[in-house]
């Protein structure tokens, strides 16, 4: 009873602390033991898909679920699978320092939602392809195909690299458990699933990730209202700190967040994601008819509304919460993208198992994302290079070259640089989707102009993508809204180190910086294949290209 009463004391002292600065508690048992228990779940569907299936082993059964999906475990798969650790660990870190600006780009998924839903799933689905790159051969040639299947490769490989870092990142921090550990541990979960599974293990796992990644939020902002007193104290110390000036309409580029660079800029990036992205084409073509993958990415963009909502809210929760004394400033924690974590463990630690719950949910975001590249990989690579040379293979033969090579794909190519691995995502995105519209939207384009488009367009967003590395926008144009220590009551600016540090910043700036300038390369692909085209002469219409006009 001594012990429970001393418990009960020290729980209170720290809840009463929140907010002023100094160190935090730590994981409890029980915290380990929420978070086992979603590792063990997660390796769990993928076992029981495994067993389900088990008299299904072709090919179509492994890649697509046998096209027998339906449209809400598709939707949730597909909302899963790029809101990563970086969205439950970056956006939140975002909206404090920057404001609710990220809300906006509730506008571009809709848009995408749209523009995907109504354009590319038709065709994806009519065609009846594995791999959204066998279109690029139907439509140009083998080489483009090839072409537009590597630089997938290349631009999933870093970013998935980067994803993977970020949980791990948070498991360190918190737990203090050994970074490459973490990395293991992801890797032989996802394997588990992914290679007993399929992809029906992946979107029942992704709807799992989902939930508990919406879970993780809603307790921070839950346990942040009864703090503050209330959803509607948050609210007003967001509107006093400048936190909802979101509708900024400055034409200006190199600001960090407006009306144009998310909606319009955004609509672009997350267009090119969703659309043409192998991770997502093979969730909704996934689907058995075409209502259902239609459907998927109208269900899909209301859960893009939620996650984001929650994501910003808990920002904004943060920023109420440390409006009088900053973590960052005070010297609590080393960079921004810990400040989620440090939250969690200042105004949570008082309930056993809700840090784990938070951890489990910017885990759960990276196995989502992790094994939808695994399984994504592994499509492009059987269908777009080992099939073409393999033809005589058995049933047999295939299932174990997918199982193999979903091992195989997580060992990927080691992350270099943080913010460059999301600049060349951005920078492949662009011209990917200009590709893609290029030969969608021009029936007098030949592979010539395809590929002169390709070359050019490519040399441009590296330009425009490599110059933005070096040449970076100005504090002025990027530096975050005000902070204050006043009310911390253990600064700690004057100290040489934190225990809280970390060599990355996960905050999600990179991706804007490209996504905006991704208008200018999809146009510039199209205009410069268009007029090649035209001075190559035009092309023959075939029945292939009459099928995919149809």
């Amino acid at each position: 009873e001594i012990m429970t009463c001393f418990s009960a004391l020290l729980f209170s002292s720290l809840s009463l602390m929140a907010g002023t600065g100094g160190p935090v508690a730590t994981f409890s048992v029980w915290d380990y033991v929420v978070f086992a228990g979603t590792i063990v779940s997660a390796a769990g569907i993928g076992l029981f898909q495994a067993i389900r299936g088990r008299k299904e082993t072709s090919s179509a059964e492994f890649l697509l679920g046998g096209r027998q999906m339906t449209a809400v475990p598709v939707a949730m798969s597909l909302t899963a699978s790029f809101m990563s650790g970086i969205t439950v660990i970056g956006t939140p870190a975002e909206a404090y320092r920057f404001g609710a600006a990220f809300w906006l780009f509730g506008f571009s998924y809709a848009i995408m939602s749209a523009i995907t839903a109504e354009i590319f799933v038709p065709l994806f689905y009519r065609l009846g392809i594995t791999s959204a790159y066998e279109y690029l051969e139907m439509r140009f040639n083998r080489l483009i195909r090839l072409i537009g299947t590597s630089m997938y490769i290349v631009q999933t490989a870093l970013y998935t690299g980067l994803v993977i870092y970020a949980p791990a990142l948070a498991l360190n921090q918190i737990t203090g458990l050994d970074l490459w550990g973490v990395l293991v541990a992801t890797g032989a979960v996802c394997i588990v699933y992914c290679t007993l599974g399929g992809l029906k293990a992946v979107i029942w796992t992704d709807v799992l990730q989902m939930v508990i990644m919406l879970a993780g939020f809603v307790a921070v902002i839950a346990r942040g209202a009864v703090l503050q007193g209330g959803l509607t104290k948050i609210w007003q110390d967001a509107a006093e700190g400048g936190r909802l000036d979101a509708f900024d309409f400055d034409p200006d580029p190199l600001k960090r967040h407006t009306f144009w660079t998310i909606v319009v800029g955004g609509s672009i990036m997350w267009t090119s994601i969703y659309s043409i992205n192998q991770s997502q084409v093979q969730r909704y073509i996934s689907c058995k008819t075409l209502g259902h993958a239609k459907m998927s990415l109208y269900v899909n963009m209301v859960g893009l509304w939620v996650t984001v909502s929650l994501a910003v809210f808990s920002g904004l929760t943060m920023y109420s919460i440390y409006k009088n004394c900053d973590p960052l400033s005070n010297g609590d924690i080393g960079t921004p993208d810990q400040l989620l974590p440090y939250l969690v463990m200042d105004i949570l630690a008082a309930y056993p198992g809700i840090p784990g719950l938070f951890v489990a949910a910017a885990y759960s975001g990276t196995l989502s994302t992790v094994s939808s590249s695994i399984n994504a990989l592994v499509a492009v690579t059987v269908e777009d290079f080992i099939f073409p040379l393999c033809k005589n293979l058995t049933q047999k033969q295939v299932t174990w070259l997918n199982m193999g090579l979903s091992k195989l794909c997580y060992f990927q190519p080691p992350l270099f640089a943080p913010r460059l691995s999301l600049s060349i995502f951005g920078m492949i995105s662009g011209p990917l989707l200009g590709l893609y519209l290029l030969g969608m939207l021009f029936r007098t384009t030949n592979s010539i102009g395809g590929l002169s488009g390709m070359i050019i367009g490519l040399a441009l967003t590296l330009w425009v993508g490599i110059g933005g590395q070096i040449y970076p926008p100005t504090d002025e144009k990027t530096k975050p809204l005000s902070v204050s220590t006043s009310g911390c009551n253990n600064s700690q600016s004057n100290t040489t180190a934190s225990p809280w540090t970390s060599p990355v910043t996960l905050t999600q700036q990179p991706e804007l910086v490209i996504s905006h300038a991704g208008i200018f390369k999809s146009e510039i692909w199209i205009l410069c294949g268009h007029v090649t085209s035209r001075f190559s002469g035009s092309i023959f219409i075939t029945n292939i290209l009459n099928k995919l006009y149809k």
